[in-house]
This record gives C-alpha cells, sequence and structure tokens, in this order.
C-alpha cells in the first residue's frame, strides 16, 4: 500500500502508517489527514508535534493514558484529557495522531 502525493509514492502498512518514518513530512501529514476526511489545524499540529519528540526522546508511541497524561503535563489541564484528543482525533488520539505524526501504531493498540 502506499499514499501518493506530488508525484511520489510513499509506503504504508495496511493500516496507512509511513513504512519509513524518515519519509514523513508536514505535507505528508496534512495528505493523510484528508485522506480521513480531516483538516489539520494549529491544535492538531500541537498534538503531532509533541508526539514526534516524545518519540525522539522516548523511542516508542505512547499508548493513549500516557498520551494524554504527557499532553496534560507539557500543554495544560484543558488539553490533557480524553475529551479533548477525541474530539481532534475521533478515530484514537493515540492511534490516529501518531499515523499523521509518521510513527509507528502504539502499543497496544487495536
Amino acid at each position: 500500500m502506499s499514499i501518493e502525493l506530488d508525484g511520489k509514492s510513499y509506503e504504508t502498512d495496511e493500516e496507512g502508517y509511513l513504512v519509513n518514518m524518515g519519509d514523513w513530512n508536514d505535507a505528508l501529514a496534512s495528505a493523510m489527514a484528508r485522506e480521513d476526511g480531516a483538516e489539520l489545524d494549529s491544535n492538531h499540529w500541537e498534538v503531532i508535534n509533541f508526539l514526534r519528540d516524545y518519540y525522539e526522546e522516548y523511542q516508542i508511541a505512547p499508548a493513549v493514558r500516557v498520551l494524554t497524561k504527557a499532553i496534560g503535563k507539557r500543554m495544560g489541564k484543558e488539553k490533557g484529557t480524553s475529551k479533548y484528543l477525541y474530539e481532534l482525533f475521533p478515530y484514537g488520539p493515540a492511534k490516529q495522531a501518531c499515523k499523521y505524526a509518521g510513527l509507528p501504531k502504539p502499543t497496544g493498540c487495536v
């Protein structure tokens, strides 16, 4: 499977996650979101960039409970809730946000 963008093909697994994390860029993240019928705004990007930083530091994509807690610590209690994250990423905050961030599927996600 793959996603096409600007005449280039990016390999994905069967769930749409990038096979090569090094292929990731902002335009590709936006294209992935559009495929899901979503448009990324500054709140989405805040979470996506947080996830990329988290992954760089810990070499793991966090499950939703860890993500919620970590976002609350960094961005404030109002953003560190499942409700807020599900409003942004209705198909699962950890799962969908990691996909757009070019990261592997978080452990424990089905």
